[in-house]
């Protein structure tokens, strides 16, 4: 009786053995060390080994779907043909659309480890040494391990896939390269000597056996301290990543209005001397006018005191920009270490407002550097704070920021009267502020790439991607990188998964760069461009920066209080020297004292310099 064909989904064979099944022997010599130092290559060359993996794989599943189609000629079967066109078309569509092939074959490699793993734990039950068996069980457990660590951390599957990829080549080269040797070898020696006694052979035999399960055993214990090692640093980078509670998810139904309370809650973090915390949920309005729902700490003096107090909005720096990255989330996020003169302000009776911005703590897309974004979420925690129980808020405010905070306190003076009118706004101190975008684009295009900057430009590349549809990822990311990129914004500097993202970075970066597209031109330049602090301002401005500023050339800060005072603005400026970009904001702080002196004449409508232009000009020191 005929025995039927068997069905397979998956292809006999892949298509570097069914090519070189019949290949001669110097062939198949050449082809085993060319692909020793394919392998090599590809470990040392994350992103050129993806693309490599997705041209492999689909010309594989061409190869193979051939291979199986003209090795069924005149079977009557449709199904098994089927499978094998299938087969055909896959490879044909992977190698047709590869770029964005390349983006789920990072996840679809992670889960076929993983199926790779279950299928090496069925072979180590199949008949063998124990040492044999032994290695392919731990080979399988590895196998699963990896996959688990590749998915839980999909920037690092580049790697993975690199090195599990670039290993199993190496591998198939050498074996495959042995194999043609000891054949050649055995051509030529088979006349030329007599047969060793038995005697000989088995000694020879038992030596061989025992170094090969020797060597067998070690590899057992290699792949099993990596599996070990893999899973605790997963979970510790796993335990130390910050996690928005439920205090931050908005009910279904939130108030129409920007600027309106939703929650309120006791901040459980470290507060100031005589000074209560709050932290609040309310809504705001996003880059573009959508609702959005933001969170701030409410930072009060406990002292009684008759009459309402007035208010100083407080804007931070870069913190990240994911959602667990919100200042609110940690524990030291309302002492003066984080608030500069914070413990001034207190004394004196004005309450600090310090925004996370939409996107952080709540859900949403972070406005990182977009201007609009950034001034609504303060200005609608200002608002929303007037309806906290017991609190009582004077319409009069000052907006402090540094940093991406400087961009947005200057930004706030720019909307205050439009969008929230209630507010009577006296002025902004910016330190170190991040004024042009563009510009500070431009200048960081020079350096020398390094991992830090890498994520940096993510975090700026993928919240306006996030914002503006014409700005396309595709136009800037290297192929295979976007899921690298992407996971960068995901981590907090703050925690200790941000190695991930540094260490990836910096394997990847020996390969190629992850940008390919010019940062500073087409639309992500037009929208860097229009996010600049322009003017101009109705009320006065303090600027403050170092000039060790490390991140933010000073010449950008003293080129943006020059083009305030040519278009008559009121602006006071100070250059600290030997201070770098956080310098400015912590205690002890030259600049400080000038910071609650000038705030305090704003709120109170005293006399006092508002204006540099006119008794230094422009440009000067």
């Amino acid at each position: 009786m005929a025995r039927k064909p068997s069905v397979r989904l998956l292809p006999r064979k892949g298509a570097l053995p069914i090519l070189l099944d019949r290949a001669p022997v110097p062939v198949a010599i050449i082809v085993g060390f060319g692909l020793i130092l394919l392998g090599a290559l590809i470990v040392t060359r994350p992103l050129t080994s993806i693309v490599l993996l997705g041209i492999y794989v689909g010309c594989s599943a061409v190869v193979s779907g051939l291979a199986e189609l003209l090795g069924r000629r005149g079977e009557r079967a449709w199904w098994p043909r089927l499978v094998a066109s299938a087969w055909l078309v896959a490879g044909a569509i992977i190698l047709l659309f590869l770029e964005r092939s390349l983006q789920l074959l990072p996840p679809a490699m992670a889960l076929l480890l993983v199926l790779g793993g279950l299928a090496s734990l069925g072979d180590a039950l199949s008949p063998a040494t124990v040492s044999q068996r032994v290695l392919t069980l731990a080979w399988g457990v590895s196998q699963i391990v990896f996959g688990i660590l590749a998915l839980a951390w999909p920037d690092v599957t580049v790697l993975v896939i690199a090195v599990v990829f670039g290993i199993r080549t190496v591998l198939y080269g050498g074996s495959l390269a042995a194999r043609a040797i000891r054949a050649e070898s055995a051509q030529g020696t088979a006349s030329s000597k007599a047969e060793p006694s038995p005697a000989t052979t088995t000694d020879r035999l038992h030596r061989s056996t025992f170094w090969i399960a020797a060597g067998r055993y070690a590899l057992t214990a290699v792949l099993l301290a990596v599996c070990a090692a893999g899973w605790a640093l997963n979970s510790w980078l796993a335990e130390g990543a910050p996690v928005a509670d439920a205090f931050y998810d908005p009910p279904a139904t939130v108030p129409a209005e920007h600027g309106r309370l939703i929650r309120a809650d006791d901040f459980t973090g470290q507060s100031p001397p005589d000074a209560d915390v709050m932290r609040i949920l309310y809504t705001t309005r996003d880059a573009f006018g959508a609702p959005a729902v933001a969170s701030a700490l409410v930072i009060a003096p406990r002292e009684d005191q008759a009459g309402a107090r007035p208010v100083v909005a407080w804007n931070h720096g870069t913190t990240g920009v994911a959602r667990g990255c919100a200042p609110s989330l940690r524990d030291a996020s309302a002492t003066h270490w984080a608030i500069p003169a914070l413990n001034d302000a207190v004394a004196r009776g004005w309450v600090v407002v310090a925004t996370d911005y939409s996107g952080q703590g709540a859900p949403g897309v972070f406005p990182y550097l977009i201007g609009a974004g950034e001034a609504r979420s303060s200005l609608d925690a200002v608002l929303a704070s007037r309806e906290l129980e017991g609190l009582a808020l004077r319409p009069e405010t000052v907006a402090w920021g540094h940093s991406q905070g400087g961009h947005a306190a200057l930004w706030m003076a720019q909307l205050a009267e439009r969008y929230a009118p209630e507010i009577d706004f006296r002025g902004t101190a910016a330190l170190a502020p991040v004024t042009a975008p563009l510009e500070l684009a431009q200048e960081l295009s020079v350096r020398d790439a390094d991992p830090l900057l890498s994520v940096l430009v993510s975090w700026v590349l993928v919240p306006y991607a996030d914002t503006y549809p014409e700005i396309d990822l595709r136009n800037y990311v290297a192929p295979g990188s976007r899921t690298i990129v992407r996971e960068m914004t995901q981590r907090c500097p703050s925690e200790p998964g941000v190695i991930v993202s540094v260490l990836t970075s910096l394997g990847v970066s020996e390969d190629r760069p992850l940008y390919v597209g010019d940062l500073t031109a087409g639309p992500l330049g037009e929208r860097l461009a229009q996010n600049a602090v322009a003017g101009p301002f109705t009320t006065p401005v303090l600027v403050a920066w170092g000039d060790a500023d490390e991140v933010i050339p000073p010449r950008l800060q003293q080129r943006f209080v020059d083009r305030l005072c040519e278009q008559g603005d009121r602006v006071r400026w100070a250059v600290y020297g030997g201070y770098d970009h956080l310098r400015p904001l912590l205690p002890g702080s030259r600049f400080l004292p000038l910071l609650v002196n000038w705030t305090e004449s704003q709120l109170l409508g005293r006399d006092a310099p508002t204006d540099d232009c006119a008794r230094y000009g422009p440009g000067s020191p």
